[in-house]
């Protein structure tokens, strides 16, 4: 944040941030009142790409950044949408200034609730230390919870309701702008209707987080800056996405829909996805110094406490249920074991201090299958095999990763309607068949990770030779297994 902005209508109010993705950018003040809060700020102490930065040099971005060029994302195109298409949208759909600044609310803090090296925490540490959840915990729930938290500590309502907000309701289109549509209580497979906004503008829900085929703005800018930080090519262009956007009627219902000439813009989008996912989101060293930091926070969980509500001091793991201890937690947890004293925490220490000294696990393999591999103890009791070869299952980690493009098992180009330049009122699908006969056919893989604790030479090649004897024991499944020769890229 740099300078304000001379905007004529609104002079002296706005502000100016110079982003290395999006350029020099305006931002609401209420988004700048948000931004200068602690549990705003904690974000710049979050790394965007978690473990990533231990093997591309250029990963150091942090949710801050991604959080602001989404909050200014998500405005760019409800304001497109607002201004070059108001007599194509009855009066009840109209987009108001209302609407738009709730968008931009959402896009700002859809991230606050992650917590240290990003999804590590949510996907990989709290399921080894809460397994016993009765609902799968994510990050999208506690960036409800610190929104909330964020607004009562910061006395932000009357600065709401002065910007023209009306409270409780907007703040309810906020939470599900973020989260979606809740469940039923009692009938958890059901999914609740939205109470933010009336069904005429369901179509703004799929600008942060599009439930309906993955295309929003969070993805937009993530794979912008990603790219950008990791030297990833990224064929997407999301500005003219946001060009081309337009609200039509598909089966009684309003939805955001894109031109028929973008249909090869958007296999992009979905292309620059698995792109990423494989050559640095699931990238081999990636994912052991993520498993090595994981293991080292499992360890550490019981005698690391931090301050919470009322004095009282808890677990990392507990930290979900309080926001004033999770707000003090960031990345910065790794240090704190790394240069802790405590004989409670040495066995972490030790860990990370391997992590820094490149004394990480060693990749054995990875494998491509189109069958789903439930059964990862079996694969490490494979690899272990007899006691002579002195190798235990515990000596193994096996991921499994499943590798789509965003829904399974289908293409999600299928949930997308586009509209043609003749008629720009009437939205219809494009089959795959139209497009090109180069597109895969299928959309969906697992990616069988195997790591080996033990790192001397002849406990490697034993489950090598081992892992090699599993992948050709699945028989009518397609596999190919990569070697892991050469050292580990830095």
């Amino acid at each position: 944040m740099d300078q304000k902005s001379n905007e004529p209508n609104d002079p002296g109010s706005n502000k100016v941030f110079n982003d290395p993705i999006h350029g020099h950018i305006e931002l609401h003040p209420l988004l700048v009142r948000i931004i200068d809060t602690p549990q705003f700020q904690r974000l710049r102490n979050i790394k965007q790409l978690g473990g990533a930065y231990y093997v591309f040099p250029g990963a150091s971005h942090n949710r801050f950044e991604h959080s602001i060029g989404v909050g200014y994302l998500s405005g760019k195109l409800a304001k497109y949408l607002k201004e070059k298409q108001p007599e194509q949208i009855d009066q009840a759909e109209k987009i108001d200034d209302r609407d738009v600044l709730c968008v931009q609310i959402a896009g700002l803090c859809h991230d606050l609730g992650h917590g240290p090296f990003s999804h590590l925490f949510d996907g990989m540490f709290i399921p080894k230390v809460l397994p016993d959840l009765s609902v799968k915990w994510k990050h999208e729930k506690a960036s409800l919870d610190m929104l909330n938290h964020l607004i009562a500590v910061n006395n932000l309502e009357p600065v709401m309701e002065e910007n023209g907000l009306v409270l409780p309701e907007d703040l309810v289109f906020i939470e599900e702008l973020i989260f979606g549509k809740r469940t039923d209580p009692d009938h958890p497979e059901i999914e609740l209707e939205y109470k933010g906004r009336k069904p005429e503008k369901y179509f703004l829900y799929e600008i942060v987080s599009n439930k309906r085929n993955g295309i929003d703005v969070d993805k937009c800018d993530y794979f912008a800056r990603d790219c950008h930080h990791l030297g990833i090519k990224n064929n997407f262009d999301h500005y003219r996405f946001i060009k081309f956007a337009r609200v039509c009627e598909v089966d009684e219902e309003k939805q955001i829909c894109t031109r028929e000439q973008e249909v090869g813009n958007l296999y992009d989008f979905f292309h620059t996805r698995n792109c990423l996912h494989r050559r640095a989101y699931q990238h081999k060293v990636t994912n052991i110094v993520e498993a090595m930091i994981t293991e080292a926070f499992v360890l550490a969980d019981k005698h690391l406490t931090f301050e919470g509500e009322g004095g009282k001091m808890i677990k990392m793991s507990e930290a979900i249920d309080d926001m004033v201890a999770y707000t003090k937690l960031t990345d910065n947890v790794f240090e704190q074991i790394l240069f802790s004293t405590s004989m409670e925490l040495a066995g972490a220490r030790e860990i990370l201090t391997n992590i820094l000294n490149r004394r990480l696990y060693k990749c054995v393999g990875q494998i491509y299958s189109a069958n789903e591999i439930n059964d990862t103890k079996a694969i490490g009791m494979h690899l272990a095999g007899d006691q002579d070869n002195n190798l235990t299952p515990d000596d193994f980690i096996v991921n499994v990763i499943k590798m789509d493009y965003g829904m399974r098992k289908e293409n999600p180009i299928d949930h997308v309607r586009f509209y043609s330049k003749r008629n720009p009122n009437m939205a219809f699908k494009i089959p795959q068949r139209q497009v090109s006969t180069l597109i895969p056919r299928r959309f969906q893989e697992w990616l069988i990770q195997v790591y080996c604790k033990r790192t001397e030479e002849e406990s490697l090649r034993t489950a090598r030779e081992r892992l090699d004897l599993w992948c050709n024991a699945q028989r009518g499944e397609p596999t190919e297994l990569e070697a892991n020769e050469g050292p580990n890229p830095t």
